[in-house]
């Protein structure tokens, strides 16, 4: 059983960690989170010369003609380093849902805009933070042949940043709650979209954003009308998968600063990895961290290929939220308090492992989806 990456998946996760380890210092990541837009536009040019933007689409929109696995790999490097920028949002939450279900003509108008670096978002959730159709309250009124939306919606990523946002929303009341809901592509910049930044604990750029009767064409629809919950899953799959990748990246990082400083670190006139205490903390965080990784690249293989992942996906998820919250609180305790202050870098992490837990379905939320898949 070879669960080893290709060799061009390994060039793509050398080139990534080089590059970000140069371009993204962890005073960048400090600096990011100060500033307004939450992300340098001089690195998204780069990236978008290296051809991240277009890592998974087929070269017929200028993509790179990779796949999922391919994207999982950088995410990885992308988490590891804790890069501030709106990637996630553009390929994950937007890109791949518009490849695989926009017609002809929205792929190509869309796709090349990814590719070169147009800012794409998804907004889904809303007032209760649910990743489920009840809780979708925002409406699309028949208008002739366009359509009106109105609505409010929260945890927007870089939604103050983008071109475009996909946003599902009702076109007509059904049971089960799913049908009538329908995913529409809306140009970011309408003055009728009210936008607010909101603050959170990983100082990334989740927005509140207001539809105030926003008018699109019957050409914005994406996908078939009322069938938008199911492309919702789908993406809902793909960006957890993608949160778990950067997660993966995340505990490696913390692991290894954890180990290096048990090795520097003098108590007792002996380095504080001796003590069996400490040892045992970096061997939890190594098991922790395997497990993780298979789970995360189980789940992004069945993806590529096209096989049901729904399991596999939500194993992977909530093992993932329960474990990074223990790697980067075994990371605090080896570092002692210099872990805290903010002049460390351990604490960047730990932020981001708390905001990662509930994006996209925190344990718990995966745990009943699993229940549920064994037919409980």
């Amino acid at each position: 059983m070879d669960l080893d990456l290709s060799e061009d998946q390994k060039m793509l996760r050398t080139m990534a960690r080089d590059f970000l380890i140069k371009e993204c210092t962890k005073q960048h990541v400090r600096d990011m989170e100060v500033v307004e837009a939450g992300y340098s536009p001089d690195l998204w040019t780069k990236m978008v010369q290296l051809g991240w933007m277009g890592l998974p689409f087929p070269e017929a929109y200028g993509g790179g003609d990779g796949s999922f696995l391919d994207l999982t790999v950088l995410l990885e490097e992308m988490g590891r380093a804790c890069l501030p920028a709106p990637f996630v949002s553009t390929v994950v939450l937007a890109g791949l849902p518009i490849l695989a279900a926009g017609t002809e003509v929205q792929k190509k108008k869309y796709l090349p805009e990814v590719v070169e670096g147009k800012i794409f978002t998804l907004a889904l959730t809303e007032s209760d933070g649910r990743y489920d159709p009840g809780s979708i309250r925002s409406t699309a009124a028949g208008d002739g042949s366009d359509y009106t939306i109105t609505g409010t919606k929260l945890l927007v990523p870089d939604a103050h940043v983008a071109d475009y946002i996909l946003c599902l929303a009702r076109i007509g009341e059904g049971t089960p709650a799913e049908q009538g809901l329908t995913m529409f592509i809306v140009d970011a910049r309408d003055e009728r979209i009210g936008k607010t930044v909101l603050q959170t604990i990983a100082s990334d750029r989740q927005c509140g954003v207001v539809f105030n009767g926003v008018r699109v064409p019957a050409s914005a629809l994406l996908g078939e009308p009322g069938q938008g919950w199911l492309l919702a899953e789908k993406i809902l799959q793909w960006a957890a998968v993608a949160k778990c990748a950067e997660m993966v990246g995340a505990g490696e990082e913390v692991l290894a600063m954890s180990a290096a400083y048990a090795r520097e670190r003098i108590q007792f006139e002996k380095p504080i990895g001796t003590f069996q205490a400490i040892q045992h903390h970096c061997a939890n965080m190594r098991i922790d961290l395997d497990g993780i990784r298979y789970l995360t690249y189980e789940a992004a293989w069945l993806l590529s290929e096209g096989l049901p992942a729904d399991q596999a996906v939500s194993m992977a998820k909530a093992w993932v939220s329960d474990s990074i919250g223990r790697i980067t609180r075994l990371g605090h305790q080896i570092h002692g308090g210099v872990g805290y202050i903010t002049d460390h870098d351990m604490q960047l992490f730990f932020r981001r492992g708390e905001a990662a837990k509930a994006l996209f379905g925190d344990a718990r939320f995966h745990r009943e989806l699993i229940a549920q898949k064994m037919g409980l």
